[in-house]
């Protein structure tokens, strides 16, 4: 019974705000690496998205406009998905996201999604996570219109930065 109680309380798993961030390494389809351990210091905003997703292509003019309001502040963006450079090429040339697109981010997503009892993964899109400057989750949110309460998690860590 013990045995079995464990299993389903770590199947249940959930990355839990101020629990230190999933480390991971990807390329994005402009071909450059990206290591989340490398960044500490620098504010992370993650954002797990599908083109086929209608919310996160709603999402996407809203979510642009965080890669100018926070210019020069020490923000790094990047939008994850498990689709490949074939399927978003064209996506993304009838769709500008100025965030740093990661494809094939298959690993990433295990990291970051959370579990159902039976150990299956229960992510929705669009999936939003900010990282402080010490590697931790401040902020999770998914789903539509979440971009206010995503703002003000952005703002809140780069006023602490101001503040130090």
């Amino acid at each position: 019974i013990i045995t079995l109680s464990a299993f389903a309380a770590f199947s249940q798993t959930s990355l839990k705000t101020g629990s230190p961030a999933p480390v991971f390494t990807s390329q994005s389809i402009e071909g450059n690496f990206f290591d989340l351990e490398a960044k500490r210091g620098s504010v992370v905003v993650l954002t797990f998205w599908a083109t086929t997703c209608q919310i996160c292509r709603s999402e996407i003019p809203r979510l642009n406009e965080f890669t100018s309001r926070y210019e020069g502040k020490d923000v790094i963006f990047l939008a994850l998905t498990l689709e490949n450079e074939a399927r978003i090429t064209p996506f993304l040339q009838k769709n500008p996201f100025k965030f740093t697109i990661m494809p094939n981010s298959l690993g990433a997503i295990l990291q970051y999604a959370d579990r159902d009892r039976s150990g299956n993964l229960d992510m929705g899109f669009p999936a939003f996570f900010v990282i402080d400057r010490e590697g931790k989750l401040d902020y999770r949110s998914s789903g539509y219109d979440k971009t206010a309460s995503l703002g003000q998690a952005i703002d809140r860590l780069v006023a602490a930065k101001r503040a130090e």
